[in-house]
């Protein structure tokens, strides 16, 4: 329980600093410290980010940060690739999608890391 919680509250800071949390500290965080299966933690993830995802954004829109219009398409469009990515999900083994997350991760930091430094 105190696992939950301390991943909780690292996921809703991440969440609300760099606007992460479900994938990049949720997921991993529950197979590793909660011993829950890929699939699992995906899916938990999905349905845990949904309050902080709230606040988050109701706090970032007292700083007129939220573009609405841009939301709500991202927002509409995620319905059908979710329920098509729990599919492909489920069809995958845990490895594969253990192997498929950490290599997402790693293309996103690089991109992330090229771009500040090209801008330093």
């Amino acid at each position: 329980m105190i696992d939950a919680v301390a991943l909780g509250l690292a996921g809703g800071l991440l969440a609300g600093l760099l606007g992460v949390g479900g994938g990049v500290v949720f997921v991993p965080g529950m197979v590793l410290l909660l011993g829950l299966a890929q699939q699992q933690a995906e899916a938990t993830s999905l349905l845990a980010i949904i309050p902080a995802a709230l606040v988050g954004t109701l706090c970032q829109r007292r700083y007129a940060n939220v573009r609405e219009h841009d939301a709500l398409r991202l927002g509409a469009s995620s319905v059908v690739g979710a329920s098509a990515g729990v599919v492909l999900a489920n069809a995958l083994s845990g490895r594969a999608l253990r192997i498929a997350f950490a290599v997402l991760l790693l293309l996103v930091a690089l991109r992330v890391a090229r771009r500040a430094l090209r801008r330093a």
